[in-house]
């Protein structure tokens, strides 16, 4: 009779995905680049198409842009920013934020 040596529980891709980000120490990273890539659906596009760069580098977020009125608005509401990027991403992805 042939030995079955697989696990019989089963579990969610999610669960899945999450364990094998955690394994191999890559989940800051990967919420890192989630961040970035959803940064015209949590800021809006007019936001987005005024963000010439973007990157995250010891737990800041760096925004550069190209419109120096909308650098000083988002300096006045920065906190509402950070909260924006918690509430999503349910952790501290971030600690601050730099708009240049």
């Amino acid at each position: 009779m042939k030995k079955n040596n697989r696990q019989q529980s089963t579990a969610s891709l999610k669960e899945v995905m999450g364990k094998l980000l955690e394994t191999y120490r890559i989940d800051q990273k990967y919420s890192e680049t989630e961040l970035i890539s959803s940064w015209e659906r949590l800021m809006g596009k007019p936001i987005a198409s005024r963000t010439s760069q973007l990157f995250v580098h010891k737990k800041i977020l760096y925004v550069k842009l190209s419109s120096a009125p909308l650098k000083h608005e988002l300096n006045l509401s920065k906190s509402k920013v950070i909260e924006i990027i918690r509430r999503e991403f349910n952790d501290q992805i971030i600690d601050d934020i730099v708009f240049k």
